[in-house]
């Protein structure tokens, strides 16, 4: 899927999949190939250059390059033809739910017909990620309110509700041992919730599944109204209040409507952290809510499978909640 070359000091270098799934996809660049290995022992240094091409129905207008080896020095360059009007942003993010912007700036550069943009950084922290992301403003139109809600979604790798992916259960990550690839896909949970924060209000607050960027493994990230954000990997209700109450949902993967879903007031949910261990977090009212939907994502289920029977959504246009909190009684 990738015409991938790597060397490492003019090596050829071998690799191998690791991930290919339609969201992600990741290659193991290996110090060997069929002449010889050549691995890196401590105390030495290697320049490792590479290049790759992605089909045009499968690429992402994004790079991200994870730390997983004591680095000196790390600098990326994204070459663009200038027609295509290019703009580049870039994000790092931890092994939390945490993202923010590069602490150096991208460089910009035109040399005729190209827009070479450019950025490096020293000593880059071990686990750390570095993600960039780009545009070409002439190339399609930027989301904007001419479109509907869903197609605006769709349009920063929302999946759409006719997907089969949203129907099955998500995979449980083994962990300790499968820590890498939940950094991984927390990772491209936090990029797509910045995405979609940028098209929309979200005053109840917002979540998004694995399962709804096309990634299926049991992970969802929960931002509260307050900002407060809430990583969840593997998680499953435990326990639930005997008092509930109904209000207005979205979902990110059709947008377009909202639903009156009855839930729990407060929910217990068990998960777990990247080191193994098991939690168990109680959740009250519309964090509860949040976190129930998502959790819903990760079992298969949208939140019209929790609508009572002869309710029906109603169009976005027909709802007055959008840009304010779900209410309560005190």
């Amino acid at each position: 899927f990738l015409r991938l070359a790597a060397r490492c000091d003019g090596e050829e270098m071998s690799w191998t999949v690791k991930t290919d799934w339609d969201a992600l996809k990741e290659v193991w660049l290996l110090f060997e190939n069929v002449r010889r290995r050549f691995p890196l022992y401590p105390g030495d240094t290697a320049t490792i250059e590479y290049a790759y091409q992605v089909r045009e129905d499968k690429w992402g207008q994004w790079f991200q390059r994870a730390v997983r080896t004591p680095t000196r020095h790390l600098s990326v360059s994204l070459d663009f033809p200038a027609d295509l009007d290019p703009v580049v942003w870039g994000m790092e993010t931890s092994t939390t739910a945490d993202a923010f912007p590069f602490r150096t700036a991208i460089r910009r550069e035109g040399t005729g017909d190209r827009r070479i943009f450019s950025w490096e950084t020293h000593h880059p922290p071990l686990h750390s990620r570095y993600r960039l992301e780009w545009n070409f403003r002439t190339a399609a139109p930027v989301p904007n309110e001419s479109m509907n809600s869903s197609s605006q979604m769709a349009s920063v790798g929302i999946v759409q509700d006719d997907a089969e992916i949203l129907r099955h259960p998500a995979r449980s990550f083994d962990l300790p041992m499968e820590d890498e690839d939940a950094r991984r896909v927390i990772a491209e949970l936090v990029s797509a919730i910045a995405r979609v924060a940028a098209l929309h209000t979200f005053g109840k607050g917002m979540g998004i599944a694995a399962p709804q960027i096309g990634i299926n493994r049991a992970a969802a990230i929960v931002r509260a109204p307050n900002g407060e954000t809430v990583t969840l990997l593997n998680p499953r209700i435990v326990e639930e209040s005997p008092d509930s109450d109904e209000q207005y949902e979205g979902c990110l993967s059709f947008f377009d409507v909202r639903g009156l879903v009855p839930r729990p007031l407060t929910i217990h949910v068990e998960h777990t952290d990247i080191d193994g261990t098991r939690h168990i977090t109680v959740f009250d009212r519309g964090l509860a809510r949040l976190v129930a939907h998502e959790i819903d994502h990760l079992c298969g289920h949208l939140y019209t499978d929790r609508m009572r029977p002869g309710v029906g959504p109603i169009p976005v246009e027909q709802y007055r909640g959008t840009g304010s909190a779900w209410t309560y009684n005190q």
